[in-house]
């Protein structure tokens, strides 16, 4: 395999610093450049040659490469002036947007890695957070679900991002859980469109650094066993190597700094066919960083888990 060159354009905040972390470890993704606002000309950090700079990244400035792919680690709403620019210097080059501006747009391709096939398009619109456990949750079980799913998701504070705000201050967070966004959040939308369509989803930040805690209730067709619905899941997810499915309720700690996704805990009601059970992953790796190194390693044509996995 041919050593890809990628560019990361947002290479400041937590997701980024991720990516910038993985990549090192990758054999045939070389990240050749990294722009930021606001650390223009300082040494990007995390092991990588101290020659290496953080470059310009404001639109009037920016200094395109030859790379092969870019990811944008960007905010939201940031993306389509980049995505022109990308176009206008190279329109062959892959794209990965991370922010939520392509996950509606039928022109990007939207892919969770484990849900779906090899990448098809040069412009790939990567999954939120939260909506990834919402659909690792679904998938299995989309055809034998009847009415509302609710879901309720605690997130840790980096989720929040690295710019000071109410929902990552820790003042604001000693001894505490914030919800926030009850109504119509945005992975609630996105998990609607990509997975199951009558869904109820409510976020809370809570008091530590990083992961996802779901909970999801469910409403079964007909009557299933704990043990049944652990086998479905077991065998849906057989073939993917980041996904652990277990009886046990999953632990945060277990998916801290890790690209797993542990999904276990499978309770069954059955006088009314209600099933609950948890989903955890890591928000700044399986849920974001991770996904990206995953969909980059698909568009060029290789296993989703190169560099991911090490053998």
């Amino acid at each position: 395999m041919d050593i890809k060159k990628i560019g990361l354009l947002g290479g400041r905040g937590y997701v980024g610093q991720e990516i910038i972390a993985l990549l090192l470890h990758h054999n045939y993704l070389n990240i050749t450049s990294i722009f930021s606002s606001s650390k223009v000309g300082e040494p990007v950090k995390l092991g990588i040659d101290s020659t290496m700079l953080y470059q310009d990244l404001s639109l009037n400035n920016i200094v395109l490469g030859d790379e092969d792919a870019y990811i944008l680690a960007l905010p939201n709403s940031q993306a389509k002036k980049y995505v022109d620019l990308i176009e206008h210097h190279n329109p062959k080059a892959i794209i990965v947007d991370l922010s939520a501006d392509h996950r509606f747009d039928d022109a990007w391709e939207y892919r969770v890695p484990e849900l779906s096939e090899q990448v098809q398009s040069n412009r790939i619109s990567n999954p939120g957070c939260y909506a990834s456990a919402m659909q690792f949750m679904l998938a299995p079980l989309v055809n034998i679900l009847k009415g509302s799913v609710n879901l309720f998701g605690v997130s840790g504070y980096s989720g929040a991002g690295a710019s000071p705000n109410e929902r990552n201050d820790l003042e604001a967070l000693k001894d505490n859980i914030l919800p926030y966004s009850l109504i119509s959040h945005l992975h609630e939308r996105e998990a609607k469109v990509h997975s199951y369509q009558d869904l109820l989803f409510t976020p809370h930040v809570g008091n530590f650094f990083r992961g996802i805690m779901m909970t999801g209730n469910f409403i079964l067709l007909e009557p299933m066993s704990s043990d049944e619905i652990y086998n479905l899941f077991a065998e849906y997810y057989d073939s993917k190597q980041l996904i652990c499915i277990q009886q046990e309720l999953p632990k945060l700690q277990d998916v801290q700094n890790t690209s797993n996704v542990i999904i276990g805990g499978f309770a069954v009601d059955q006088e009314i066919k209600r099933l609950t059970f948890c989903c955890s992953l890591d928000n700044l790796l399986k849920g974001a960083a991770t996904q990206t190194v995953q969909n980059l390693n698909s568009a060029f044509g290789w296993e989703d888990n190169i560099g991911i996995i090490q053998s």
